[in-house]
This record gives structure tokens, sequence and C-alpha cells, in this order.
């Protein structure tokens, strides 16, 4: 085998990788691929950058598409040892225009409209539940 052709196969080996890896780097699912329609409403992160990091979200979902409402939590933003939560409401109108930054994280007349609750904890843990305030 000549060298000349070991010199072409390994530079094309090469250029298929890195056409492979640029073309996964722009084909990455994200919160448009989701089935259904979102909106973030009001946001609310902690200015403690020692300590855990914590991320509340008000999002607006008029649809109840489940398995769409736990990846667009999986997709937001998290920090080691952070926490995330959103809170999914069907009413643009029935949502809370302002969040605490402890519990309860707002006022509780939105409660009856909160359709889905989405947290990942300090340690990476899910959880999702549907219908979070209704007794």
């Amino acid at each position: 085998m000549s060298s000349r052709f070991v010199f072409y196969a390994l530079i094309l080996v090469v250029v298929v990788i890195l056409i492979w890896i640029i073309s996964d780097t722009f084909t990455q699912p994200g919160v448009s691929d989701l089935e259904g329609d979102f909106e973030e409403l009001v946001f609310f992160r902690n200015e403690n950058n020692t300590g855990p990091i914590i991320r509340l979200y008000v999002v607006y979902s008029p649809d109840t598409i489940w398995e769409s409402m736990k990846a667009y939590g999986g997709f937001m933003p998290h920090t080691k040892y952070g926490n995330t939560k959103v809170f999914f409401f069907n009413s643009r109108e029935n949502a809370p225009t302002k969040i605490n930054p402890v519990g309860p994280y707002f006022d509780e007349k939105y409660s009856p409209y909160c359709t889905g609750f989405y947290e990942k904890s300090s340690m990476g843990q899910e959880k999702f539940l549907k219908f979070p305030f209704e007794k």
C-alpha cells in the first residue's frame, strides 16, 4: 500500500467524523421539537452563586400532553446541587405573574389552574406530578 493511499484514507475518515459531529451538534432535540405549545411566563433564579441555585418557572401550556410537559422540564437549565421547578398552567389569565423564592411559590388562588409540576432535585432526581394541588 502506498503512503499516499493511507494519507488520503485518514483524511477521508477525519472529514467523515467531523461531518458526523457537526450534524449531531445542529440536530439536537430542544423545546421547539416538543408536541404542544409552551410559553414561559415567569422565571426566578436566586442570586446565590456559591450555594444551591434555585430556578423556578411558570409556563403556559394549553394542552396536557404529559410526556411533552415532562420533557420540557427536562430541557430547563439545571445546576449540580441546585433545584429546578417548573409549574405548568393551562390559562395565561389564571397563572401567577410573580413567583416567590420559597414555598408557597405563588398565591394559592392560582393553584386550581396548575396542571403539572416538574422538579429536578439537587441530586438530579426528576419528579413530575399531574394536577399537583388537587386534593
